[in-house]
C-alpha cells in the first residue's frame, strides 16, 4: 500500500509541476529569436529611465519565462513601443473634498512583428494605475508603483504574446 501511495504521490507531483512550469504558453515551433527594441519615451513627465526599465523588464521576462534566444540581427519576432502617458491624478476625495488617494497610469504601447507569420502582428495599448496615500511623497514610493504597474502590463503583454487564454 505505502509503495502504490508514492507512486501516486509522485505521479500527482510531476503533473502539477508540469502543468505549472507550463503556464500555457503557445510559441510555434518556428520561432525561436526575439529581439526587444529600445522603447521610446513620449511623456516628459515621466522618469527619464521609464522606457529603459521597461525594455529591459520585457528583455528579462522573455528570456526567463520562453525557450526565445535573444537576436538581434535575425530576430523571428521583435517587440517595439512608446510609453505615451505618465500621470499623476486624483482618485478618491475624503470627508473635506481633498484627495486621500492619488493614481499612478501609466499608458505604454506595444508592437508585436511577426517575421515568420505576418499574420500574427499586432499593436495594443496597455494602461496601468496604482494608487497611494496622498500623504506620501511620491519619490518615495515612486519606484515600488513603477515597478508593480511594469510588472501588471509585462504579464499582459507576455500572454497576449505567447499564450492561448
Amino acid at each position: 500500500m505505502t509503495s502504490l501511495f508514492r507512486l501516486l504521490l509522485i505521479c500527482s507531483l510531476f503533473a502539477i509541476s508540469s502543468c505549472y512550469g507550463f503556464k500555457g504558453i503557445s510559441i510555434p515551433p518556428d520561432v525561436k529569436k526575439f529581439y526587444v527594441e529600445n522603447f521610446v519615451l513620449n511623456d516628459l513627465t515621466a522618469p527619464i529611465d521609464l522606457s529603459q526599465t521597461f525594455t529591459e523588464e520585457l528583455r528579462r521576462k522573455i528570456r526567463q519565462e520562453s525557450r526565445l534566444l535573444e537576436n538581434n540581427d535575425t530576430p523571428d519576432i521583435i517587440f517595439s513601443g512608446e510609453i505615451n502617458r505618465y500621470s499623476i491624478t486624483y482618485a478618491a476625495p475624503d470627508v473635506d473634498n481633498t484627495a486621500s488617494l492619488n493614481r499612478l497610469t501609466i499608458d505604454i504601447k506595444i508592437d508585436y512583428e511577426n517575421l515568420i507569420n505576418e499574420e500574427d502582428n499586432w499593436s495594443k495599448t496597455y494602461t496601468d494605475f496604482e494608487d497611494y496615500d496622498s500623504n506620501g511623497n511620491l519619490q518615495d514610493l515612486e519606484d515600488e508603483l513603477i515597478a508593480t504597474i511594469v510588472e501588471d502590463i509585462l504579464e499582459r503583454v507576455f500572454n497576449d504574446a505567447f499564450t492561448d487564454w
